[in-house]
């Protein structure tokens, strides 16, 4: 039986929910922090991320934020964030950003679901997935901006090839 078809009685599924059972399904430690959020860990091949997705009722949007820990030395801050700039446009869903004062990456997308639509257990996977692909792809290039001393434009031409990760 697919995901989704173990949804297709629920009248009125909470988006969390559906998440909380696709991160079983994967077998994937989370925490339900509250009725409307969680909190889990995914394993990808260059470091496990940390993923939180919460449901906003006001704006009525699922928000996802993946993240790892990022401490570049100072110095190189703004050759983080030209990286951030040319891997922000080739992101076409999502976008990265760095909290300097976590010393986080993070990717972060918002999932608008107005007028009361619903987001199915595809959808959601889709979403998940995308952000964990998104940041595999990227780490090495971020790394080698940050550690290697690679130029943006050197460090890009690794994240054209796909990144093999899984979610």
């Amino acid at each position: 039986m697919s995901l989704s078809e173990q949804f297709m009685d629920a009248d009125d599924l909470h988006p969390i929910d559906i998440v909380e059972t696709l991160a079983q399904h994967h077998a994937w430690d989370f925490d339900r922090v509250a009725d409307d959020q969680i909190a889990m860990a995914v394993e990808g091949q260059w470091r496990t991320y940390s993923i939180t997705l919460a449901w906003s009722d006001t704006d009525e949007a699922l928000r996802l934020i993946c993240t790892f820990e990022m401490e570049p030395p100072d110095e190189k801050l703004p050759q983080l964030y030209e990286a951030l700039n040319a891997v922000n446009d080739r992101c076409w869903s999502g976008a990265f950003t760095y909290w300097r004062e976590q010393r986080l990456m993070v990717y972060r997308y918002g999932l608008v679901l107005s007028g009361g639509q619903m987001a199915g257990a595809e959808q959601i996977s889709t979403l998940i997935n995308a952000a964990v692909l998104s940041a595999e792809r990227f780490y090495p290039a971020f790394q080698l901006v940050v550690w290697g001393d690679q130029s943006v434009e050197d460090a890009m031409q690794v994240a054209i090839a796909e990144a093999y990760g899984r979610a």
